[in-house]
């Protein structure tokens, strides 16, 4: 795809959000269960789902899949994608291209061992190296602008709101 069949496929919603902002929020929804046994959740993911344990350094034994890893993959997920529609709209030709995503948890925060030690996923960055002819310039601007537009990136800025509430009998 070039920037003028991506341009073609964006100008009718890009037209109906600027005419209908409504029409632009767009749910999004995953879903998971209990029923395996331990301390997991079944995930439903679009492959298949996927059981999540509790990681080694608070207590598992690595054989389910840790969440926070499945943070940074779907991290990954939507900068790739936002990186190849930025590159594509800027018209930087990405022959090949790696992704990587590190981040750190003190599992101190988590396991309650200090209120004083941050709950969560800190020092997260995105490694993106490309086969590519653009020069830094335009790399960068495509680092500023993927970093703008990713959906999950941008996500994580703000915690979530979580609701726990009893189930009704059926």
């Amino acid at each position: 795809m070039d920037a003028a069949e991506l341009r073609e496929l964006q100008a009718p919603l890009k037209k109906r959000y600027r005419d209908d902002p409504p029409t632009s929020r767009t749910p999004l929804e995953a879903e998971a269960s209990f029923g395996n046994g331990g301390i997991t959740a079944s995930v439903q993911t679009w492959a298949g789902p996927v059981t999540a344990g509790l990681h080694p350094a608070t207590g598992g034994d690595g054989s389910e899949a840790c969440s926070g890893d499945m943070l940074l993959q779907a991290l990954l997920a939507c900068a790739g994608v936002t990186l190849r529609s930025v590159a594509t709209a800027m018209g930087i030709d990405i022959g090949d291209g790696e992704l990587r995503a590190t981040g750190m948890f003190d599992a101190r925060g988590t396991l309650g061992v200090s209120r004083d030690v941050p709950v969560g996923v800190q020092d997260i960055s995105v490694v993106a190296e490309l086969q590519t002819d653009a020069d830094d310039a335009a790399l960068a601007k495509l680092g500023e602008l993927t970093e703008r537009y990713c959906v999950v990136g941008q996500s994580l800025a703000q915690p979530p709101t979580i609701v726990v509430r009893k189930r009704s009998s059926p």
